[in-house]
Order: C-alpha cells, then structure tokens, then sequence
C-alpha cells in the first residue's frame, strides 16, 4: 500500500543527496555525488532512488566511488528530481560539527585512537581515589624542579668530647652554621638537654656551655633559625664522673729503711694510676692498675720524707691528681749499751 502525503525523506534510514545536474556536455556521465556539498560515497548502485524527469532510475546506471554514470547520455533538457541513499552510505570525510556524541558508538573510542599528547590537565575533571590505587612510580630527585635551595648544617667533631656534670663549654666545628642556631644534647637513655648558652664564633664553629646531670653517651643537634638541621650521626659527647679519690691525702705511713713497704691508694671509678710528680723511695714501685704502692725499701742512708703525686684515670681519660708521702726512717747504729 502506498504512502499518501509522506516523502521517501521521512523513511528510517534514508539519507537525501544533493540533486546532479545533467549537462548535454557531460553526457552519459560521470556525473559527481554529494550531500551538502561534501562528496557522498554510496553503498552500491542498488541502495540509490533517481528520478530524472520524473521517472525512477533502476537497473541504468554505475557508481564509482562518489559518481555515477548512466547508460544513456544525459542533456542540458533532463532534470535531476531527487537522489536518496536507501540505508547507510559511505561518507569520506565528515564535515566540521557533524559528528556529535549520538553518531558514536558505546566503547567505540578505544586508547589506541588517544594522542597522549592529547591528555592535558585542562581535559581532566576529576579522579576518583579509586583510580589512584596501586604503588607509585620511582620519582628521582633529578626530575625535580623549582625546588627551595637547603643549605643543611654539618658537624664533623667537637672539644672536648668527655665532661663532667658541672656546667661546661664544648666548641663544635663544622659548617653552615648561622647566628641564632639552636643547640641541643640527645642522650641515648633518650634524654634532650637544651644548651644553656650558644655562641656564635663563625660560619664553621658554635661554642655550647651545657650542665647535665645523668652519665650518658649524646648525639649534638644543631637547628639553623630557618629550620634547616644536623644530628651527628654518632654519640660524640660523653657525661662521666672524673675519678674521685677515697684515699686521704697526705702521708701514707712510716717504714725502716730496708723494711717492706706496702699501702694501697684508691679513687671511685679509676682505671690506671701513675705517679705524676715527685718520686716514690727506692726498691718501691706503684702497680699501674690496682693502685698497689709496694716493694723493699733500698737506698736510704738517713731518715726521708718522699712526696709524690699520684694520678687516677678513668675510661674516659677523666683524670683527678692526689699528692701523697712516705717517710722512711734509719736506726741509730753502734748505739751506746747501758747495764
């Protein structure tokens, strides 16, 4: 049954080409297909409608690529009614905003047809944190740029490096040292003592009076104003007791000439001991690690008094001196006898 008041326009899939225009010159052909003025490439003969002069075309003409050629001459007298493409035909290059979304397939855009170059910050709305799973790439810190310039501080060594638990002043050498720097002490029981005073000499050297209590091993923080810091990487500083002498000062004793002789000296937390001044009497020595002061006296001709001084050392080469004597005495020989 026909169609009464619809055009072939209206039928699904039907696409209208631009009208030719035959020409006695052209002839029979090949005449060029297009619509809206950009060339139109048809499936096949079979899928096109002319009507020349009213009359359907069928069966009498050829197409290639975007002509078509009849098999009898056209004239300047024929005119070209209409041309439909029945279903979808073959366009070459789409114009300019004739592509929109509804033309695109689901998934047809595969990230094969992507120009990475093509991905930009502006093309990027938003990223959902599921997106930005999994372990991150390598950053080096060449790739890095515009970074703020750190001029980090150093230590390299301090004087000196044992102190007692009396205020004390340590002069720490390294570089990049800038006036106004914070100092500290990091214990390795975990205690932070903050320096009572900071000097300032220069570039490469700060002077730092500390008073700490506990007996420890500490690492020596040094903080720029700017935030920019240093820890030495070992525990240069050192908190000891210097040895402290139990035995009184003074004299030791009194002994015969060519008696034994034997006392012992003793100081809390010494290692060694030596005499540091002065001399013991003869025959007589001093065991270095016991404090032993022994032997038989030899030499002596006339009573003496032998001063000397005895120095305890600890581990630490903390160091405290004692002055110490004997006295040696001789007998009165070929004494009268009384009856």
């Amino acid at each position: 049954m026909a169609y009464i008041g619809r055009g072939i326009e209206n039928l699904l899939n039907t696409q209208k080409l631009d009208a030719i225009t035959p020409a006695t010159a052209t002839g029979a052909g090949p005449y060029n297909l297009t619509q809206n003025s950009v060339a139109f490439v048809p499936a096949s003969a079979d899928s096109l409608v002319i009507s020349i002069d009213g009359v359907i075309q069928y069966g009498n003409f050829t197409i290639s690529g975007s002509t078509v050629t009849f098999s009898a001459a056209l004239s300047d007298a024929n005119t070209c009614d209409f041309i439909y493409q029945m279903g979808t035909g073959l366009l070459t290059t789409p114009t300019d905003g004739s592509v929109n979304t509804a033309q695109l397939a689901d998934n047809a855009v595969t990230t094969a047809k992507i120009l990475d170059a093509n991905i930009t910050d502006a093309k990027v709305n938003t990223l959902s944190a599921s997106k930005l799973t999994g372990a991150l790439p390598a950053i080096s810190g060449a790739n890095l740029t515009n970074l703020p310039a750190e001029t980090k501080p150093t230590i390299s060594s301090i004087s000196p490096t044992v102190i007692e638990n009396t205020q004390t002043s340590i002069t720490i050498t390294g570089t990049n040292y800038v006036n106004g720097a914070n100092v500290e002490a990091v214990g390795t029981n975990g205690a932070i003592i903050q320096a009572d005073t900071v000097t300032f000499n220069s570039a490469t050297s700060i002077s730092a009076a500390f008073t700490i209590t506990t007996d420890a091993t500490y690492f020596l923080r040094i903080e720029n104003p700017d935030g920019n810091a240093v820890r030495s990487s070992s525990a240069l500083l050192t908190v000891s007791d210097a040895p402290a002498w139990t035995t009184s000062a003074g004299s030791l004793g009194s002994n015969a000439a060519g008696s034994s002789v034997s006392y012992t000296v003793a100081a809390t937390g010494a290692t060694t001991f030596a005499v540091q001044s002065g001399s013991l009497p003869g025959g007589v020595s001093l065991n270095t690690s016991t404090g032993v002061i022994s032997g038989t006296e030899s030499g002596a001709t006339a009573e003496t008094t032998y001063n000397f001084t005895i120095r305890a050392s600890d581990a630490e080469g903390q160091t405290a001196d004692r002055a110490f004597s004997i006295t040696i005495t001789v007998g009165i020989n070929n004494s009268g006898q009384f009856n």
